[in-house]
């Protein structure tokens, strides 16, 4: 079970909604949200509807501010909660489309794919257990996509615009 509440204005301030699961469609509810609060689960924040759009991970906590949760403006459309895993995690990345090249499985965090396993660009990968976000940038940082388990045999099945891979990081929640 998760919740999360937005807000029009900074602070925790204007109009708010709280939401309990899933929502492809949050415009009727608000017209922007400028903060946030996380009492339980992790989610992940669109910027349009039905999923679509920048992605943010969010977990339990405050953001006083979008720029808390690196957003670059006041526009969330949809959210989704990310259902909790307490097993492993386990995820494959291949240098080429169709699950091809060099392959690289993951247990854990990855603070810099380059780094670890000397790729620059992962066109394809398996997500085998957990979900994971997945960042452009290394050291956590970049436009971020949500992986949950499935095949995404290009990058444009997790939503990327290039290959360009920076970090993952598994799905987890503090409690």
């Amino acid at each position: 079970m998760g919740k999360i509440t937005f807000f029009e204005d900074r602070a925790f301030q204007g109009r708010c909604y709280e939401c309990t699961s899933d929502c492809p469609n949050l415009q009727p509810y608000f017209g922007r949200c400028n903060s946030v609060r996380v009492d339980s689960g992790c989610w992940m924040l669109y910027e349009r509807p039905n999923y679509q759009g920048p992605q943010y991970f969010l977990r339990r906590g405050e953001y006083s501010d979008h720029q808390q949760w690196m957003g670059l403006g006041d526009t969330v459309r949809s959210c989704r909660l990310i259902p909790p895993h307490s097993g492993t995690f386990r995820m494959r990345i291949y240098e080429r489309e169709d699950f091809r090249g060099q392959m690289s499985e993951m247990t854990d965090d990855c603070l810099s794919v380059q780094d670890r396993f000397h790729l620059t660009e992962v066109h394809s990968l398996n997500v085998l257990e957990g979900s994971w976000i997945l960042y452009e940038m290394p050291s956590y940082r970049g436009r971020q996509f949500l992986l949950r388990p499935g095949e995404y045999r290009r990058f444009l099945d997790w939503g990327a615009t290039s290959a360009k891979v920076g970090s993952f990081r598994r799905v987890i929640d503090f409690y």
